[in-house]
């Protein structure tokens, strides 16, 4: 599953990242907030417009908004 897809206040972990879908500096803003393999993440809210864009992310205790677009690239296993 994609992280796009996981369900609000579900738990899970990054898996797999095709970082070639995102243009290089997107990929290391990410990278730097801690969006790669084996980080635990859970979806806390989305978006309420047509494409349900941003999507608000708990990583740890800290809260990141990111693009559908790039939570899609990043398959994720539930927790």
């Amino acid at each position: 599953m994609t992280l796009d897809l996981l369900p609000t206040g579900k738990r899970a972990r990054i898996t797999a990242v095709d970082w070639s879908r995102m243009a290089s500096e997107e990929a290391k803003r990410l990278q730097a907030l801690g969006l790669e393999e084996g980080a635990r993440v859970a979806v806390s809210h989305r978006g309420v417009f047509g494409g349900r864009d941003p999507l608000a992310l708990m990583i740890g205790r800290m809260s990141v908004a990111i693009r559908r677009a790039h939570a899609a690239a990043m398959q994720v296993e539930e927790l």
